[in-house]
């Protein structure tokens, strides 16, 4: 826990840092939601096609989904989603033509979650 996926278009690759986006989201999630380092897990999901509407040229997307063992309040949760979107400006550069589509969301874990570590 947490557990994080970010989903982006292919059309990103090279305009997104991934490794200091990370970074300073693990950073974000310890001290915003008060989760341990060595417990933030991210992993980064390229995503081929997009089509926005009717158009299928010229937009990107980005979506962060952030899963929390349950306590969190919903204002912890919206400062959260909140601080996100704001790395992903810092983070993320759509290149010209490019319309850039992020959001986030941030959600509990269900109670069936377990894990392990070896």
């Amino acid at each position: 826990m947490p557990q994080i996926t970010v989903d982006y278009s292919e059309r990103l690759a090279d305009g997104f840092d991934r490794p200091a986006f990370a970074r300073d989201l693990h950073t974000a999630v310890v001290g915003i939601a008060a989760a341990k380092p060595p417990a933030c897990k991210t992993r980064f999901r390229r995503t081929e096609d997009v089509v926005v509407g009717p158009d299928t040229d010229g937009h990107a997307l980005v979506h962060v989904h952030i899963a929390l063992l349950p306590g969190r309040t919903e204002e912890t949760k919206a400062r959260l989603t909140e601080a996100v979107l704001d790395l992903l400006r810092q983070y993320v550069e759509p290149g010209a033509g490019l319309t850039l589509h992020a959001s986030a969301e941030v959600r509990e874990l269900d109670a069936s979650y377990r894990k392990f570590e070896e």
